[in-house]
């Protein structure tokens, strides 16, 4: 079963986690391109490695 809106992190095309490739196939972008974004977004200041953490932890596997 998916979870509300479909936020999973999925088996297959993960990187580390999962949390990128989960984010962009539920908003339909390329997985390359927001991991990229999430990389440069810890040059700024801010609880990005945080979000991340909890992502990881929060979004269930795809089954």
């Amino acid at each position: 079963m998916a979870a509300a809106g479909g936020l999973v992190r999925p088996r297959r095309g993960k990187v580390i986690a999962g949390v990128c490739a989960g984010l962009a196939r539920r908003w339909g972008m390329s997985p390359t391109l927001l991991r990229v974004l999430a990389v440069l977004s810890c040059l700024l200041p801010g609880p990005q490695f945080v979000a991340y953490i909890a992502l990881w932890v929060v979004m269930p596997k795809e089954q």
